[in-house]
């Protein structure tokens, strides 16, 4: 049995709901990717002495697995496009700071912050970060400081894993590639008119 495919998007609204809001440190990251090691043998992208945490945040174009009573079983995908919305967006209404603890609202983490960011765009000469190289364009890498004692424990200790994003999102069925193909033909039709 196939599975659905729902795209999940944001609007251009700044006012809407419909955001990012936090980036979680979990165990198990939804995007199925830990952290990447910098060196020696370490699960996950730490720099002990300077308490930097590096990964992936978003990955474009990548289904996620999802259960719930609204939809059962399905997957959700963000477009490259809309990961560049949430993105800005984040960034516009400074939730830098909006961190916690397997995405509970009740252990938003003091002292840990996302300092470092981009969006990989081959065309732009912005590559995906070292260990990540095979993932799609489009998708969201940032670092993180960790100063809080109590997190960077839970790093150390591979408690957490991984960046995982929460927030409202609007969803649409994921168009099919024949359906993406089709559109793409129809745009070169009408600009030939």
């Amino acid at each position: 049995m196939d599975l659905p495919v729902y795209e999940l998007m944001i609007s251009d609204d700044l006012q809407d709901d419909a955001e990012v809001n936090f980036v979680s440190l979990v165990d198990r990251p939804a995007i199925q990717k830990n952290w990447n090691a910098f060196a020696n043998k370490v699960k996950f992208n730490t720099d002990e002495e300077k308490r930097v945490i590096s990964g992936a945040i978003m990955l474009a174009d990548t289904p996620i697995f999802r259960s719930d009573v609204t939809h059962g079983d399905y997957y959700v995908i963000f477009s490259k496009e809309t990961i560049f919305k949430i993105v800005q967006r984040y960034f516009k209404k400074g939730y830098q700071a909006n961190v916690n603890i397997q995405h509970n609202q009740d252990k938003q983490l003091e002292d840990v912050y996302l300092f470092e960011s981009f969006i990989s765009d081959k065309e732009r000469g912005v590559m995906p970060m070292k260990g990540f190289e095979d993932a799609p364009d489009g998708s969201w890498f940032g670092s993180m400081k960790v100063d809080n004692d109590f997190a960077w424990n839970e790093v150390k200790e591979g408690n957490i894993k991984g960046f995982s994003v929460e927030g409202v999102f609007e969803y649409s069925k994921a168009k099919s590639p024949e359906e993406k193909i089709f559109e793409e033909i129809k745009k070169i039709l009408a600009a030939v008119k």
